[in-house]
């Protein structure tokens, strides 16, 4: 999660997609310099600083730059996207972006030295020349940007900001994109996966520090649960909503997975993700991973084992530097990462599986690691299962991010971003939002849903993530039918993003224009869905900390952290099977919905389940909840409709009729 100030951008459409990079200011903070746009959080007003920054206290920023002709490339990545265009599939490669887009060695090289005049420390500078890195300290920043840092209070947080817009020598000007780590204004994030009993976004323990983090705090499965959907029946505690209830999933393996989502047909055809390399980012990196990954595998798909050449690992070193709340919570990232990991390769086998750890969960260090991904075209597929509460964050950082992505659909790279797992985000925003980066028009955001698998692998209905609890307490449930909302898949019209082209015509205009003013249309997330309700999530594996030691256990989970890795390894099996890169494949998507039978309509479906929770998440000895949830919950302003809808999207793959013709 992470909080910050709002953005105001002017917004045009380029290539038929959403182009977010204003212009310069002109007017000067001081002769000879020019202001960056929107740098300046509004919260860091007089009113709410506490304090100064440290001026010796250590910074890690970047300078982005501006690529040579934006609408230029924005234009080529929507032509290789769009199955319309003369230039469908024809990709470019890393040197091609470079040559054609990228900043140029002069321009890089004019900034490092005014940077290093400036007393930095010069960092990293990736091969894309997205951006140039530097470390100094808060007082090197001020007098460089020309600003004060202070310590402002905002949202119960205590953030560093300038107090007003940072400004860059005028020669400069028309090279700087923006910059991104001066200020906290993009603050923390957490993975979207829910499973404990308590309902919390993780089932780990808070760890005291990145570089130390214990286990995550041990959960279980307590039953009774089901081995498929409907496979038990709870007729001991009273009805709900006049109904016996069945018993939740115990969380489904890979392969009822794989047979609900129709991989089991493409594995008949030889097609099992094989030639295709799935990344998955992240925030730090689990000790005991390919341990777990493995032992998964070796006792719920023992047909399909995770082998070493398979699975690598790129991780950035933990950042330990830079002040502010130590709220990443290592251990729970842990969990993330094997989620990920296992939900991948159990849908896709035979994908090779690259994990690129950032070294902390801000913004600025998993752009960093999404960006070592596209820059070298380290992968084919790249699966995100975080994202910001709401969209409400720098320009900087929505630029920033934007142009990563440009490039990998420019070189047939997917980017798939889970849409988040707290509905509509009124509960915690005041009104409603969809999760940005699911929300940027270049990636694909994947919504999430509950899946009834029956006991021969078939999808029986599957209908919007959005879960009603209702408690069974002295005979009875409270709140009483539908319950109260306890999470489900993200969703909903952006306020910063225009509607992108291959949504008109097909996201209704009751979508379009909300949260717009006049004749607007924004961006409706999702764009597809897949499996997310931990209520019908997935069995996962993990070593976890138990009261009588670390180790090896199985639970159910879920969250649309799981529902991007499942569609990854329904892209990847894609791949192999029409052996070729899907790539950016939103264009090609909104067209599948003439063609019956390639996307299954998720539609609005009454149904519910019983569910029993160990009180202290891993045995009877505190005692048992019991709660009934309902499966789609009503009372949100996003709804699961017949056709398009804002919680799942166009659907969910509908077997080998999508994989064909994705």
């Amino acid at each position: 999660m992470r909080r910050s100030l709002t953005v105001f951008l002017s917004l045009a459409v380029a290539g038929g997609l959403a182009a977010t990079t204003p212009a310069m200011a002109s007017a000067a903070s001081t002769p000879g310099r020019t202001d960056i746009p929107q740098s300046h959080p509004l919260w860091a007003n007089p009113g709410a600083k506490v304090a100064n920054t440290t001026p010796a206290s250590k910074l890690d920023f970047r300078v982005y730059l501006n690529q040579r002709d934006e609408a230029a490339a924005e234009a080529a990545a929507a032509g290789v996207s769009d199955p319309h265009s003369k230039s469908y599939r024809q990709y470019l490669s890393p040197q091609q972006v470079r040559d054609r887009f990228a900043a140029s060695d002069a321009t890089v090289s004019a900034v490092k030295t005014w940077l290093s005049g400036a007393g930095f420390q010069i960092g990293d500078v990736p091969s894309n020349r997205a951006y140039v890195e530097a470390v100094g300290t808060a007082d090197q920043v001020q007098k460089a940007f020309d600003v004060t840092l202070g310590k402002y209070t905002v949202k119960g947080q205590t953030l560093r900001a300038a107090d007003k817009n940072l400004s860059v020598p005028a020669s400069l000007a028309s090279s700087v994109l923006g910059v991104v780590g001066v200020d906290q204004a993009t603050s923390l994030l957490k993975p979207d996966h829910t499973s404990g009993a308590a309902d919390t976004a993780s089932a780990s323990a808070k760890s005291s520090g990145p570089a130390t983090a214990p286990p995550g705090a041990g959960f279980r499965n307590s039953g009774p649960c089901s081995d498929y959907y409907g496979q038990k029946t709870d007729t001991t505690d009273p009805a709900y909503n006049g109904k016996q209830l069945p018993y939740a999933p115990c969380g489904y393996k890979p392969a009822q997975l794989r047979s609900a989502y129709g991989l089991d047909q493409a594995a008949k055809l030889g097609a099992d993700g094989h030639g295709t390399t799935i990344a998955i980012v992240d925030a730090f990196a689990s000790p005991t991973i390919y341990a777990d990954a493995s032992e998964y595998a070796r006792r719920n798909d023992p047909a399909h084992p995770l082998t070493k050449a398979q699975f690598k690992q790129h991780v950035f070193p933990v950042n330990a530097a830079d002040e502010g709340p130590d709220q990443c919570d290592a251990s729970g990232w842990y969990g993330e990462e094997t989620l990920d990991v296992e939900a991948a390769h159990g849908m896709a086998p035979g994908a090779n599986i690259l994990y690129v750890g950032g070294s902390d969960c801000e913004d600025l260090s998993l752009d960093t690691a999404l960006n070592y991904v596209i820059a070298g075209h380290k992968a084919d597929i790249v699966s995100n299962s975080y994202g910001d509460t709401g969209e409400d964050l720098p320009a900087d950082e929505i630029k920033a991010f934007n142009q990563i992505a440009v490039q990998g659909a420019l070189e047939g790279i997917g980017v798939y971003f889970s849409s988040g797992d707290n509905g509509d985000e009124v509960a915690r925003l005041g009104t409603p939002s969809p999760d940005f980066a699911a929300s940027s028009p270049w990636v694909t955001a994947v919504g999430g849903t509950s899946l009834a698998v029956d006991a021969s692998g078939k999808r029986t209905f599957e209908t919007g993530w959005e879960t009603g609890k209702s408690t069974l307490t002295a005979g009875a449930y409270t709140p009483a039918f539908p319950g109260a909302f306890n999470g489900g898949a993200g969703g909903g019209t952006s306020r910063v993003f225009p509607q992108p082209a291959y949504q008109r015509g097909i996201v209704p205009d009751a979508l379009s224009t909300k949260n717009q003013t006049g004749k607007a249309k924004g961006r409706v997330v999702p764009d597809i869905s897949a499996v997310a309700d931990p209520n019908t999530g997935m069995l996962v594996g993990q070593t976890q900390r138990f009261p009588d030691g670390d180790y090896y256990d199985q639970y159910r989970i879920g969250g649309t952290s799981l529902a991007s890795p499942i569609f990854a390894g329904v892209m990847a099996v894609a791949d192999s099977l029409d052996h070729f890169h899907h790539g950016f494949i939103n264009p090609a998507l909104y067209q599948l919905t003439s063609r019956t039978g390639t996307i299954y309509d998720v539609k609005h479906v009454d149904a519910a389940v019983e569910r029993v929770d160990f009180a202290n998440s891993v045995d009877a000895s505190d005692g048992l909840l019991t709660s009934a949830r309902t499966l789609d919950y009503p009372n949100l302003t996003i709804h699961t409709t017949k056709g398009y809808d804002d919680v799942t999207g166009l659907g969910s793959p509908n077997g080998l009729a999508f994989l064909l013709l994705v």
